[in-house]
């Protein structure tokens, strides 16, 4: 059996919160379409097999195809188990900054026996990044970053059991998350940090934010320190992130709960923070030993407080990050947000967690630059989707009426029990949410999900396979996308299908069987970002399981793909060294650098990343360049 330190937070999660076996299965599987079943319905309607545009098979080339067919400016790589960034010819990478580089003059360098102190962290780049976005400031670069999560083997591998062993491990860890918010310039085609730029800046678990929309001020959310429910401290644990046309960067707030724990673990927690997987055991960080908000206890309230958006203004380094909570409290991956063709902005969002569900945020106002912004994320209809097996969906309003709740007000705050209410589909933990920046579509990465047909979600909703969800036990995932009804992100009405169901076709049977489009060139398993290029490329990055063994035997390390949605084509561009993902990614104003992470290199010890040798694996950004100076998407 693997110790803890080796479980993901989804099995952590699970041995705290044990989800009950789902006894009426057979009887709702047999109702189910069967996968087969599924892919023939697809089919029909243009997805899966089909690959292409709605109605275009990967037999026959339209005049959109066509003219795509050769829009990738990189021959595909093949799969490989090297610890380091392995791309195609012509490109090349360089790293730009790394967990624990100073980011002002009186930090201090890494130092790879100690990993640091909590002084030396709050002053340096943060840990385990993911999503992040660049902005152009006049003349300057700022390269906004998400700080996920510390592997503890690794900040406290100092130590002998790899623990903390003072208070000052543990503020060192929590100063790890967060986010940075750093200038970066470019010099003779390489990139670094502009140390002690006034724009660099660490927004931690003690930041000062403000608590914004129909949960402000509200009684889930009041605290012996603000009873007025306006002013929460800190984010962590944010994973993907989104931007908007106003200049702002929105973090999001994913697996909060395994921060909190009680002094005593026989403690109860509520049934509504029990459905967020919030409990008396927290993942070994140890925050409730230095600081009494993460007893929930003590603090019954402060897990509502966490598990938002929040939107942060790279250009004003002194403003108070805004904690969105009209965009829901939930497990968020990342906030793709679109501006309709009537003005009104709309945030698509996934709650990353096995059968949870996506979401789809509408504002009341109407975006019109240089006017007032803060209120846009502020006021708004929150929906939930439902998949129908026929290939159609619908957005679910989640208001007091349909849901059966008390107040907008609560629903933002117990957004999953809403969902819930409502019948929302229950998906294959919805990652990364990307929009077609040439259509009106959207594509949503389904990472993986072992419980599909086995087990209901945290909520007790049944997960039987069927619709965008087809495999039980599914271990590869898939990417599934739609179209709104007349190309109105606003409309409640959609189509949908898969643009890719990940794979094995190496092996035999049904169950690796991927969709066309996936061979045993490109192929990948646990597709997690996703993000569009100026293009209209689909850029797909894994988080997957890279044991290059068994079901996955030839899928290497993780990676990074490119997809044509004309075509369906997908080609393997970059392969991560040893135990990292592969997540996160923007690009210079000019396109020609594209910037990426490199997350957890060596998270089992497997891993000498990025300065090798006998030297710690530190997650890192990294900057991908054409050789020949041109435009990378």
């Amino acid at each position: 059996m693997r110790s803890e330190d080796e479980l993901s937070f989804d099995e952590i999660d699970e041995i705290i919160n044990p989800k009950p076996e789902e006894n009426d299965f057979d009887r709702i599987l047999e109702t189910a379409l069967t996968r087969r079943g599924l892919l023939k319905s697809v089919m029909a309607y243009g997805g899966v097999a089909a690959l292409g545009s709605a109605g275009i098979s990967a037999g026959l080339v339209s005049g959109e195809a066509q003219a795509a067919k050769d829009r990738f400016a990189f021959s595909p790589i093949d799969a490989n188990t090297l610890d380091d960034i392995t791309l195609p010819d012509g490109y090349s990478s360089q790293v730009v900054a790394r967990w624990g580089d100073p980011l002002w003059t009186e930090g201090v360098d890494f130092d790879h026996e100690t990993r640091g102190n909590a002084e030396s962290q709050a002053l340096a780049f943060g840990d385990n990044i993911d999503g992040m976005e660049v902005f152009a400031h006049g003349d300057k670069t700022l390269l906004v970053v998400n700080n996920e999560y510390t592997n503890r083997k690794i900040i406290w591998g100092n130590r002998e059991d790899g623990k903390p062993a003072s208070d000052d491990d543990i503020l060192k860890g929590k100063m790890a998350h967060g986010l940075t918010v750093v200038e970066i310039a470019e010099q003779d085609g390489q990139w670094s940090i502009v140390k002690d730029s006034p724009y660099n800046r660490r927004v931690t678990p003690d930041t000062e934010m403000q608590i914004t929309g129909p949960a402000a001020g509200h009684d889930l959310l009041k605290t012996a320190a603000d009873p007025d429910a306006k002013t929460a401290l800190g984010t962590w644990n944010n994973c993907g992130n989104g931007s908007t046309p106003w200049g702002t960067y929105l973090a999001c707030e994913e697996n909060f709960n395994g921060y909190f724990s009680a002094e005593d673990e026989e403690h109860t927690v509520s049934a509504e923070l029990k459905r967020y997987g919030v409990s008396s055991k927290d993942w070994g960080y140890g925050w409730a030993k230095i600081d009494d908000r993460f007893d929930v206890a003590k603090n019954p309230n402060e897990p509502n407080r966490a598990g938002y958006v929040v939107e942060i203004d790279p250009r004003k380094p002194d403003a108070a990050p805004r904690k969105l909570t009209a965009l829901g409290r939930f497990k968020h991956e990342n906030a793709e947000l679109v501006i309709n063709s009537d003005g009104r902005v709309v945030v698509y969002m996934g709650d990353d967690e096995r059968g949870e569900f996506l979401y789809r945020f509408v504002s009341t106002g109407v975006y019109a630059p240089g006017a007032e912004t803060d209120s846009l994320l502020e006021y708004g209809q929150l929906y939930a989707a439902k998949f129908n097996d026929d290939g159609t969906g619908e957005w679910l309003e989640l208001s007091p009426q349909a849901t059966g709740m008390g107040s907008i007000a609560e629903i933002s705050v117990h957004t999953r029990i809403a969902a819930s209410a409502v019948g929302a589909t229950t998906m294959d933990r919805p990652e990364w949410v990307s929009a077609n920046p040439n259509k009106a579509e959207v594509y949503a990465a389904l990472t993986n999900n072992k419980n599909r047909g086995v087990k209901p979600n945290a909520g007790g909703d049944p997960t039987p396979a069927g619709g965008p969800n087809p495999r039980e036990k599914n271990i590869y995932g898939q990417i599934v996308r739609w179209r709104p009804v007349r190309a109105d992100h606003t409309s409640n009405s959609f189509s949908w299908d898969l643009y890719a169901l990940a794979g094995n076709p190496s092996i035999p049977g049904d169950a690796s069987a991927p969709s066309d489009n996936i061979s045993v060139a490109n192929m990948f398993n646990s597709p997690d970002g996703l993000k569009f290029d100026s293009n209209g490329i689909l850029w797909i990055q894994t988080d997957g399981n890279y044991s290059n063994e068994e079901a996955f035997a030839g899928h290497g390390n993780n990676q990074m793909l490119a997809g044509d949605p004309a075509t369906g084509e997908i080609r393997r561009f970059l392969v991560g060294p040893n135990e990292a993902e592969i997540t996160g990614l923007t690009w210079s104003t000019d396109k020609r650098t594209m910037f990426l992470g490199v997350q957890h290199p060596g998270e089992k010890g497997g891993s000498h990343w990025p300065e090798g040798g006998d030297k710690v694996a530190r997650s890192a950004v990294i900057a991908v360049r054409r050789d020949d100076g041109g435009v990378v998407g």
